[in-house]
């Protein structure tokens, strides 16, 4: 039985869906302001991945990922360069998916801007402030957390560690409109040089989380089996939408399985566009197979944080060129080895184990005769030989 870690619980969780054999899966997307780094790239390939096992595993799948297509980074960058920020979001969206063509992972069911269910947003906020959760003060609307009794949920953070890390990541504790310095933005008034939107609150653009609740609910409906990104999207992002969400639509869980994946290290700190310490998936593609570059993220499992090293890369591409060179010899009108699918599956069933999964098919790739049962799997794993 298919068994997968849930960030909500803290445990591996037997995978039953809301739906008989039905997924409805959210990855939070990019900001497309800048390139795509492996960070990146290791959140998009293994959610891709686990795509794939799902309907492998015979489960119909639908899959919304998004662009946050309006936000302060966007308007800052588009400010500093002196270009208009949609034609920016849209350059680095068109690079994006460039860099995740070329590493064989499929389009998602749904790819949607924010800026598409901005009608969406506005019906949600209106509910929350008739439901009095939500406040507004000089053109912004707030998300009251005092409203909200389990605020914390998914982080378990004290309050101490919510105001360091909202002050990190985009929020404002000592904006001196709110009640509670964790409330969040749900609408924020736009300065005169910025894009803005009629709404009952006056004109203005929607906050950061409110976007994902609400593109969640336009493709997928009020409750999906899995919600992902990267760990560090846990909290604020991921622990404000469930607030809002779960205000908004009544269902508990608003989210059946959280999953996030580790952070990618490169000098020492995570890798970041704040911090330069960036590896880029264009320059890799300049020197590298797709392929080596998929497999190669594929032998980290995706909870647990790495530190990219070229030498491990070259390493991987050594492995995969073997097993290569041992399916082209191999008879190709062979079966498919049953047995060796079954073992597969279990591995994979433990969380997505792909790095055992990959060690798995090294040793097979020695047999004879094994050619069909090797491409077979490596199509799971969305690997080309």
């Amino acid at each position: 039985m298919l068994r997968l870690y849930n960030s909500l619980s803290k445990s591996k969780e037997k995978f039953v869906p809301l739906e008989d054999k039905k997924v409805k899966m959210y990855v939070c997307g990019i900001t497309p302001y800048d390139t795509t780094h492996l960070g990146h790239a290791f959140t998009y390939v293994f959610f891709d991945t686990l795509v794939r096992y799902f309907k492998f595993r015979g489960f119909d799948v639908k899959y919304t990922q998004n662009v946050t297509d309006i936000d302060d980074d966007i308007l800052k960058r588009a400010k500093e360069e002196g270009r208009d920020w949609r034609e920016l979001g849209n350059f680095w969206t068109g690079v994006f998916l460039k860099d995740m063509k070329m590493l064989n992972v499929l389009p998602p069911t749904n790819y949607v801007k924010a800026t598409n269910a901005i009608d969406t947003m506005i019906g949600i906020i209106e509910t929350l402030i008739h439901k009095k959760t939500a406040y507004e003060n000089n053109g912004n609307v707030y998300f009251d957390i005092d409203k909200f009794k389990k605020y914390g949920k998914l982080s378990h953070f004290n309050t101490r560690q919510m105001l360091i890390l909202s002050k990190e990541r985009g929020g404002n504790p000592a904006d001196p409109l709110k009640k509670n310095p964790l409330d969040f933005l749900l609408w924020q008034k736009s300065s005169p040089d910025e894009p803005a939107w009629d709404s009952p609150f006056g004109k203005g653009r929607p906050g950061w989380h409110i976007e994902c609740s609400s593109m969640i609910k336009d493709t997928l409906g009020r409750q999906i089996d899995i919600h992902g990104g990267g760990r560090d999207l846990i909290f604020p992002h991921h622990e404000s939408e469930i607030a809002q969400s779960e205000t908004f639509t009544g269902k508990i869980p608003f989210v059946k399985y959280w999953m996030h994946t580790a952070m990618v290290l490169y000098e020492g700190e995570k890798m970041a566009k704040s911090l330069g310490n960036l590896i880029m998936v264009s320059d890799l593609l300049k020197k590298y197979n797709p392929n080596d570059i998929r497999c190669f993220l594929l032998t980290h499992h995706y909870r647990k944080p790495w530190e990219f090293d070229e030498e491990e890369l070259k390493y991987t591409t050594g492995q995969l060129s073997s097993i290569k060179k041992l399916t082209n010899m191999s008879d190709k009108t062979a079966t498919i080895d049953s047995s060796c699918v079954e073992e597969f599956t279990s591995i994979m069933d433990d969380d997505l184990d792909t790095p055992n999964a990959l060690n798995f098919l090294v040793e097979i790739a020695k047999k004879p005769k094994m050619s069909s049962t090797l491409l077979k799997l490596l199509s799971i794993l969305g690997i080309r030989i």
